[in-house]
């Protein structure tokens, strides 16, 4: 990439922002080494790396980087023969360990059916030498210290030290709690000098304890004595601190020779793990600037919706929606007045591009496309003024002219304020002719200026587009919106006229313009209203659709809502139904034991009986009985016979009639139940469908019918099964909600394939034991859909 085009349009302040997200200076490394790839492979996947970090950020919240350390230095020491110190076999340690938390992380997300390929391809690779961890946090502590258990040896030399210190300070201490010592010392303390246990003496009492001077105070009134009778314990004490160190360093040389044994494993470990914090720093900063994937292709298009440029106020940044490469055009020439968001719309494409090729997603919304260019090459300048010098035209110019010696069809090149700081009539046919140069070459353009020459350049050339930022004449502010298709207008007089100036001095400038300027300010001026009235349009057809969409929903949801409370209520009226009959059963068991103890009696009283059969009779359940509706005329006169279908209005259920009883009451079969209803009670539904005669109905006659009960007992297996098939098309054709098969309990073999048989037939809906007043688990309760 050109380093001018890398400064220009600020990338080096974005790596900035992505160093502050990594956990290590191995990814900080990277990350400030990171340059735009001009691979059309190597971008996919840096792109596919950053989305799969990201999305393992988006449903875990964070990645174990936690202990990653620079241990090359360390390890490359170790193969040579060093000795390590304790920090730095830590830091060893701290790393394997790291990797092996990240390589079981990774391994839990997969089994967790996540799908993470080049993150699960990294952590394949990691190979943490555990052992290696473990002996080293077996000899070293959390400080950097060797503990007493990494040698039997080093353990009893720190016996010794702890027992000749102890002994020291006995002695020294009652040298300090004697009679004489407040006079001969400076201070009751024991201290250290030299690595020698020592008292404060003052200076006319040296005789008095003999032996060694090892220091004294800056006015010399006080000397620092090792007494004469400590010496020895003294001396002990140093072997024995010589014996720890050089055990100390024998451990710690053989931990060294063993991480010299794994040098290889933790290179490759640390290449990985600079790799996972990389791709995690990217995917974090995607996270802080509301970053997403960009689609990525090779063949030149950009269309971003809602870009925002990273490096400003994510509250002061106007979002625009930027296109260029597709098949309409490829060069924009973007017009309006000075800080009105040109150049910061021209850095947007040109970051968002360096940005993508480097791997790193863009702050723009779901569904954005970027391409692949082999270069990116900018010429902006921050003096924008009529009165820049010579010098700066001469020094945008080489620069231009570099780039026309490099640009091709796959470079984006970025012009901003093209051909200014010269005369305006060459200024302007220079920029025409540089944007020709580079448009013919099939390049991708964008350029900025204020020439009005320009302002029809697009309409002049195919794959050539105006486009202009927005002004707000109301507030004389820019709104730094993006209108691609509309040039810019130089709003001078309409400016000018809100600041006050007479109408009369607008008038006689505006004469002095030429008829081809007028002619193409008044065809800016009828595009932008034509704009405007297009975007109130659609603003008004997106409220009633946005309307339209809410009424949808609340309908969906009332009839959500009335489904439930219907189904609601269906499982409440079958509760209450269920705990009826149960109620009932349960007290006509009561009275039929009753009855049975009253008949083991040789005799039974008359009040005895006629109170069971009343408790009897109120066993029954009462339902709530609705008022029957009155039967239409036509149901009045109608004749019900044998067969018909009636509904029961006080019980609000289908039933068949089975015979008549006499002349007001019907036997009634209402499910697996018989009984008496009034005729009034009844309203016809319909009558029987008359069935073509055949041969079998011959045979069966006119009476046949269909029992609600099978019974099996005593039934050879296979003969069993035969009459459940034919019961079964038998009670369907009856059109029967449920039967019962009557099968015994027995060894179990025919009540087991009975039930098999039902349970694979198609129109069954569901099979059950009987209850404890149907006959248990010698009888099969069977449903129909």
């Amino acid at each position: 990439m050109q380093k001018r085009a890398l400064k220009v349009l600020e990338y080096d302040k974005v790596i900035e922002q992505l160093s502050q997200h990594v956990s290590s200076s191995l990814g900080r490394e990277k990350a400030t080494n990171l340059m735009p790839s001009s691979s059309y492979e190597d971008v996919m996947r840096w792109q596919l790396e950053t989305d799969e970090a990201a999305k393992v950020l988006r449903l875990k919240g964070q990645f174990p980087l936690g202990g990653i350390t620079d241990i090359r230095p360390h390890i490359k020491r170790a193969s040579i023969g060093g000795m390590l110190s304790p920090n730095e076999l830590l830091h060893i340690a701290g790393t394997v360990y790291a990797s092996r938390q990240i390589k079981q992380f990774v391994e839990e997300m997969v089994d967790a059916e996540i799908d993470i390929p080049i993150i699960e391809e990294y952590a394949d690779q990691l190979n943490p030498p555990s052992q290696l961890e473990q002996n080293i946090n077996h000899c070293i502590d959390e400080y950097g210290g060797v503990m007493d258990g990494a040698s039997d040896k080093l353990r009893s030399i720190r016996q010794q030290l702890r027992t000749a210190e102890s002994r020291i300070r006995e002695k020294l201490e009652s040298m300090v709690r004697s009679s004489q010592a407040t006079k001969m010392l400076s201070d009751a303390i024991i201290t250290i000098r030299n690595d020698r246990y020592v008292l404060p003496v003052k200076q006319e009492y040296r005789s008095a304890y003999g032996g060694i001077v090892h220091d004294q105070s800056s006015s010399g009134a006080t000397l620092f004595i090792e007494p004469q009778v400590i010496v020895d314990l003294n001396n002990t004490l140093q072997e024995a601190r010589v014996r720890e160190k050089q055990e100390i360093e024998r451990i710690l040389i053989e931990l060294s020779e063993q991480v010299a044994e794994h040098v290889d494993v933790l290179r490759e470990n640390v290449l990985l793990l600079t790799e996972f914090d990389f791709m995690f720093a990217k995917a974090a900063y995607a996270k802080k600037i509301k970053a997403t994937k960009p689609k990525i292709n090779n063949y030149g298009h950009i269309k971003v919706f809602k870009a925002r440029h990273p490096l400003l106020e994510p509250k002061e940044v106007v979002p625009n929606d930027i296109e260029i490469g597709g098949e309409e055009f490829s060069t924009i020439v973007i017009t309006g007045p000075n800080t009105g968001g040109k150049t910061v719309t021209l850095k947007t494409a040109g970051l968002f591009t360096l940005m993508a090729q480097a791997g790193l997603q863009i702050p723009a919304e779901d569904g954005s496309e970027m391409t692949v260019f082999d270069n990116v090459y900018a010429d902006i300048g921050d003096e924008q003024s009529i009165e820049q010098s010579l010098s700066t035209f001469s020094s945008h110019m080489v620069n231009i002219v570099d780039i026309l010696k490099q640009a091709s069809s796959d470079s984006l090149v970025l012009f901003d304020e093209l051909g200014a700081g010269t005369d305006p009539q060459e200024g302007a046919a220079l920029a025409i002719s540089i944007l020709d140069e580079v448009h013919n070459r099939g390049a991708r353009v964008i350029a900025t200026t204020h020439y009005p020459e320009l302002k029809a350049y697009g309409y002049n050339r195919d794959g050539v587009i105006n486009a202009s930022v927005e002004f707000d004449i109301e507030s004389l502010r820019p709104t730094y919106r993006l209108l691609i298709g509309v040039p810019g207008r130089s709003n001078a007089f309409e400016i000018s006229r809100r600041l006050g100036l007479g109408d009369h001095v607008i008038n006689r400038a505006k004469g002095l313009i030429d008829t081809d300027t007028n002619t193409v300010e008044n065809m800016i001026a009828a595009l932008e209203d034509n704009r405007r009235k297009a975007e109130e349009e659609l603003q008004e057809a997106e409220t009633i659709r946005k309307q339209a969409e809410e009424l949808h929903r609340e309908l969906q949801q009332q009839i959500i809502e009335l489904n439930e409370n219907r189904n609601k209520l269906l499982e409440k009226a079958e509760k209450k139904a269920k705990n009826a009959v149960e109620e009932a059963q349960a007290e006509a068991e009561s009275i039929i034991k009753e009855l049975k103890r009253m008949r083991s009696h040789a005799q039974i009283k008359e009040h005895e009986l006629i109170d069971a059969r009343k408790r009897l009779e109120s066993a029954a359940p009462t339902l709530s009985k609705k008022i029957p509706k009155s039967p239409s005329p036509a149901q009045q006169k109608r004749t019900l016979t044998a067969g018909d279908e009636v509904k029961v209005l006080s019980f609000n259920q289908k039933g068949h009639l089975i015979e008549k009883v006499n002349d007001r009451e019907w036997q009634v079969q209402m499910g697996i139940m018989k009984m008496k209803v009034k005729e009034k009670d009844m309203e016809f539904i319909s009558s029987p469908t008359p069935v073509e005669t055949k041969p079998l109905a011959a045979v069966k006659g006119k009476q046949y019918h269909v029992s609600l009960e099978l019974d099996l007992r005593g039934e050879r297996y296979e003969d069993a099964l035969l009459k459940v098939e034919k019961y079964i098309d038998d009670a369907l054709l009856a059109g029967y909600p449920r039967v019962s098969i009557i099968h015994g309990k027995g060894t179990g073999a025919l009540r087991k394939g009975v039930r098999e048989y039902l349970e694979q037939h198609r129109s069954v809906k569901g099979i059950r034991y009987g209850e404890a007043g149907e006959g248990g688990t010698g009888v099969t309760i069977v449903e129909f859909k």
